[in-house]
């Protein structure tokens, strides 16, 4: 974009192009260049200063050197008609006293007087649609309340994660707990039906001997007969138990 041109400054660029969004402050800078081989002080005004600020507003530019001001447009609450923007900038420059600094500028200095030279340059407002749809205040607040919601998300799951994890570990350690429990129980009831399975056979073996002293060595009596299917059923009643 082209600039303008003065007696002291060259002004880049010719106009102000803010990129506008509804609820947004935007910002944009001209570029002042001493086109001279003295100081020059200028100072930047506004047909409507509620709405922007200017930094810096007012200072001396070396010659030979560029000072780069800022225009900050303030956030408003709805699109003019047509995007049109009728706010206008002017830039005045005066020649100015070789070491002079900002602190050294009056409003004086740019008063017009006959035998004084005071640049005047203006530059017009002008709006850039942008891209983003929503306004801004509303991506604020699902910002700000996001993360919280998120976090409280966060801290429901980390803490149902934990609990899960809690009754895991001590259904863990319980399931081994238990099983040694039964292998335990099942150990003591074999070796249970193993003693007892040996004392049934010494018992056996005693009723066999007393049978055959009463028989004579004849064979085995039918209650000796009776009571060995009966100690077969139950040793194989416990075996199968354990």
């Amino acid at each position: 974009m082209s600039g303008g041109s003065g007696s002291f400054l060259e002004i880049q660029p010719s106009e102000l192009a803010f990129p506008f969004e509804i609820m947004r402050q935007s910002s944009c800078s001209m570029q002042l260049t001493n086109k001279t081989d003295h100081y020059v002080a200028f100072k930047v005004k506004t047909t409507n200063p509620k709405q922007y600020c200017v930094r810096p507003n007012i200072g001396v530019v070396l010659p030979g050197s560029t000072c780069d001001v800022t225009v900050t447009m303030q956030a408003q609450k709805a699109s003019p008609p047509d995007m049109q923007c009728k706010d206008k900038f002017l830039v005045q420059s005066v020649a100015a006293e070789n070491g002079a600094t900002a602190q050294d500028i009056n409003a004086a200095m740019f008063n017009k007087e006959p035998g004084k030279v005071v640049d005047e340059f203006k530059l017009r407002v002008v709006y850039v649609p942008t891209t983003t749809p929503n306004p801004i205040p509303e991506e604020s607040e699902l910002g700000s309340s996001a993360p919280s919601y998120s976090q409280e998300n966060g801290i429901s799951h980390s803490t149902m994660s934990l609990s899960v994890s809690r009754s895991s570990a001590e259904t863990t350690k319980e399931k081994p707990s238990e099983a040694t429990s039964v292998i335990s129980k099942l150990t003591e009831e074999k070796m249970s039906a193993v003693q007892q399975n040996q004392k049934l056979r010494q018992e056996l073996e005693l009723l066999r001997k007393e049978s055959s002293k009463t028989s004579g060595g004849g064979g085995f009596s039918i209650t000796f007969l009776f009571i060995v299917g009966l100690l077969g059923i139950v040793v194989g009643y416990i075996l199968k138990r354990t």
